[in-house]
């Protein structure tokens, strides 16, 4: 069955522009246009555009979508249990937070004053301003002031809801790595979450670049801090993180 550009929208529930963005940056092209220039959108095309909603939502940017969807080696069903675990995640997370707001609107009507241990659960804090100390102490360990200076710089002016947002990201690329685990380092989508995880720390940090970038990957198996820290989201990772980072600069020096 062939849908028009309109259609699809509607289906789905975003913008014409949006599709015709899409279409222009060569992410979801449509399956063939009309003599008269309307695009026609295939159930393959809508399967394809589910996928670019699912990584969307996770945090991928459309750049790093389109390479992943490129790659031949790309597995539909494979990205589609990842996208679930991932979503478990996010779930349990607004879940906790939903509570912590229902609890919060009892206290308010009932003149109680709200125990302190339990206003903020679900925002997590603690990890929150951890990886802030964690990865300004880790830049100044590897690459001296400079690059601590820069990182305190970008980062002295977050607020919790941004760190809240980088916090999300962070656990999103670990569990995008865990989910690829099983397929090794060279996986094509560990390899494009090592990716954002490059971009995540240039973004927010400092400028990671891929000899930084090496450099960090060592420490995270050299330094045991840093080991336990990125172990608590599943045994091992550190090291299979440290395997894939480098797999992922080896490919960029070739």
């Amino acid at each position: 069955m062939a849908y028009k550009v309109k259609a699809v929208a509607e289906l789905v529930g975003i913008s014409v522009r949006t599709l015709h963005h899409y279409d222009e940056i060569g992410l979801l092209k449509p399956d063939s246009t009309t003599p008269t220039g309307y695009r026609l959108y295939t159930d393959e095309n809508l399967e394809t555009l589910q996928q670019i909603l699912f990584f969307k939502e996770i945090g991928f940017n459309l750049q790093e979508i389109k390479a992943i969807l490129d790659n031949p080696a790309f597995d539909r069903k494979h990205a589609l249990q990842s996208h679930r675990e991932l979503l478990l995640q996010k779930k349990q997370r607004l879940e906790e937070m939903i509570r912590t707001v229902d609890k919060t609107i009892e206290s308010i009507e009932g003149g109680s004053k709200m125990e302190t241990d339990k206003m903020f659960e679900g925002f997590s804090m603690e990890e929150i301003e951890k990886h802030r100390e964690t990865y300004a102490d880790e830049a100044r360990h590897l690459y001296g002031k400079e690059i601590v200076d820069e990182s305190e710089k970008r980062t002295s002016a977050y607020t919790k809801d941004d760190w809240a947002s980088i916090n999300d990201q962070w656990n999103d690329i670990y569990q995008q790595v865990i989910a690829g685990m099983p397929n090794g380092p060279a996986d094509p989508q560990v390899q494009a979450a090592v990716a954002r995880l490059r971009a995540h720390i240039t973004a927010n940090f400092y400028d990671c670049t891929p000899e930084i970038f090496r450099g960090l990957g060592d420490l995270y198996v050299q330094d045991e801090r840093f080991t336990k820290n990125i172990d608590k989201h599943h045994p091992g990772l550190a090291a299979f993180l440290r395997e894939a980072m480098h797999v992922y600069c080896d490919r960029l020096a070739e």
